[in-house]
């Protein structure tokens, strides 16, 4: 890399600063780049400069938007009496790629982790409780009937879903009694081996069985 040019050379170092990228292909990309065509460049260069202020959190589901409401939000087809508590925008993106999911999300923003310091006040759960004691997301303010906890299957994310539980069971003791709280189901993906599954995945899959 010393053999380039400064202008190169400073881009190539940069893209290996993002996940997965290592000096070979921040190289090859540093060279795609240069070599795309001056008006492309120019685009992507505003686009990347805009980033940062053009994009706002929701104010309802905290998900990534340009306006104050995200477009999920404001879609009147979709079932908002359902909100989906998922961990990043990411796992958003994920069941929206499926299109396996017609109900509205909340974006935490992260999971409980005491070992990063990562506590219950730093994530986005009491705006949760706020939604759900407000009845429901604005613009429609549709009652909620059921809140799907779909934070990730490990130690933190399992301690973020029972810790959003405990409070969610605390609402519904002052009255708020048809929420209905239920957990992603954990077990043997389609193609799967038995004979290569974990321990926990089959624990999982016996617990979450379903009839035949």
């Amino acid at each position: 890399m010393s053999s380039l040019p400064n202008s190169l050379k400073n881009i190539s170092l940069f893209l290996e600063r993002l996940p997965g990228i290592g000096e070979k292909t921040a190289n090859r990309l540093t060279f795609f780049l240069l070599n795309l065509p001056e008006e492309d460049l120019k685009e992507f260069a505003s686009n990347v400069s805009d980033l940062k202020s053009k994009t706002k959190l929701c104010k309802n589901c905290f998900n990534f938007t340009e306006k104050e409401i995200c477009e999920i939000c404001e879609n009147g087809e979709r079932d908002h009496s359902v909100v989906c508590v998922v961990e990043t925008v990411l796992d958003l993106l994920s069941f929206e790629q499926g299109r396996i999911y017609n109900g509205v999300y909340h974006v935490l923003h992260g999971k409980i982790d005491p070992l990063n310091r990562v506590g219950p006040d730093d994530l986005k759960i009491n705006e949760l409780i706020n939604c759900i004691v407000g009845n429901g997301l604005k613009p429609f303010r549709t009652e909620i009937k059921e809140i799907i906890l779909a934070t990730n299957p490990d130690m933190e994310g399992e301690a973020t879903a029972v810790y959003i539980k405990n409070k969610l069971l605390e609402i519904k003791k002052l009255g708020n009694s048809e929420i209905r709280i239920s957990r992603l189901a954990y077990g043997l993906p389609m193609g799967a081996n038995l004979e290569y599954a974990d321990y926990m995945t089959l624990k999982k899959a016996i617990e979450g069985r379903n009839k035949f």
